[in-house]
């Protein structure tokens, strides 16, 4: 099944800042419309009652210089 990516921001921010987009993200989650924004991109999803909720934090190592990252991710997922 081939992906369309409809939104993507990264940035590197404070931990106080992303808790901020977090809380903010949570109220519309429980609202069932999520509108995310990032200059002129914008989109606008709404949430089925029961969507699945997955958590995954992954180590990564480069192969080139040993260093290690951290990757924690929040996901929700449904069809229609």
């Amino acid at each position: 099944m081939p992906e369309e990516e409809l939104f993507k921001t990264e940035e590197r921010t404070t931990r106080t800042e992303i808790a901020e987009a977090l809380r903010d993200a949570a109220a519309q989650i429980e609202s069932g419309d999520v509108r995310l924004a990032s200059g002129a991109d914008e989109q606008t999803v709404t949430l089925p009652e029961t969507p699945r909720f997955e958590v995954e934090l992954e180590r990564l190592t480069d192969s080139e210089t040993g260093e290690q990252r951290y990757e924690l991710e929040y996901e929700i997922r449904w069809t229609e």
